[in-house]
């Protein structure tokens, strides 16, 4: 693939090294690790009593085995919770066991910057915040106040920061760009609508990042987000002819379920 080593191509294992491990848990972040990724996206949400959690979905029904709204569990609710066992479920043939239940059991963000800091190399980190939300604004409070105590909330500048902001809520990315303005910030986007047609971006983001359905059927629409002036970081890319598309494009960074197999196909694994 000469196209994609034309230039560096950041690899984001997306709820980790989700299709190996269960996704948003410690062995899917640690596994991502192992495989070489450059960073690790996550989903926040805010728990009842206060706490930033590693959850995709509103309720805990889909990757767990509990039932409820994330938003109306306290921690301790979760913690009970086994966040592992359905994806030895998915696949009959082979039903992984994932041994220390602290593996699979809920991640906060504090876990996971844990993990992070403690990892002996440079690990970027995509956090995207799920809106709506009862907790609206406490959310992106919350997260920056956690980023403060691990000295990440401040960066000298956007290029140094190991840390990024994620959301397709642009209010959210509003928020974040008025209370940390050197933290950088990501629109996420499932449609070009018309006010983004021509490369902008909301106020308050700076990268955008267009689903991979966007790069397929509108290609030429990345060269004016980079004409714009902004970094692409694409969502989410798990074939190997997505890949290669992304990498003839130019994008700046490629979020994957798949992080060692598209490492390989950059020339990295």
């Amino acid at each position: 693939m000469t196209q994609a080593r034309q230039h560096h191509i950041q690899v984001v294992a997306h709820r980790g090294a989700s299709e190996d491990a269960p996704e948003h848990t410690l062995a899917a972040y640690m596994k991502a690790i192992e495989d070489g990724a450059d960073a690790l996206e996550c989903d926040v949400r805010l728990t009842a009593d206060g706490h930033l959690v590693c959850v995709h979905d509103r309720r805990v029904n889909r990757t767990s085995n509990g039932r409820g709204a994330v938003s109306a569990l306290e921690l301790a609710d979760l913690a009970a919770l086994d966040f592992g066992t359905w994806k030895g479920r998915e696949d009959s043939a082979e039903s992984p066991d994932w041994g220390d239940p602290s593996l699979t059991s809920v991640l906060t963000l504090e876990r996971l910057l844990e993990l992070v800091a403690d990892s002996g190399r440079r690990i970027e980190l995509a956090i995207e915040t799920k809106h709506p939300t009862r907790w609206a604004g406490q959310v992106e409070e919350r997260l920056l106040r956690l980023l403060g105590r691990f000295g990440l909330a401040a960066p000298a500048t956007a290029a140094e920061s190991p840390v990024r902001v994620m959301s397709f809520s642009a209010r959210s990315l509003h928020r974040i760009a008025a209370a940390a303005p050197t933290v950088p910030t990501v629109y996420l986007m499932q449609f070009v609508t018309p006010r983004t047609r021509d490369g902008r971006l909301p106020a308050g983001a700076r990268i955008a990042g267009p689903g991979i359905r966007i790069v397929r059927n509108h290609p030429g629409y990345i060269a004016r987000l980079h004409q714009a002036g902004h970094q692409v970081h694409v969502w989410t890319v798990n074939e190997p002819e997505d890949v290669e598309l992304c990498a003839r494009l130019g994008v700046e960074a490629i979020i994957t379920n798949r992080p060692r197999q598209v490492l390989s196909q950059l020339g990295r694994g």
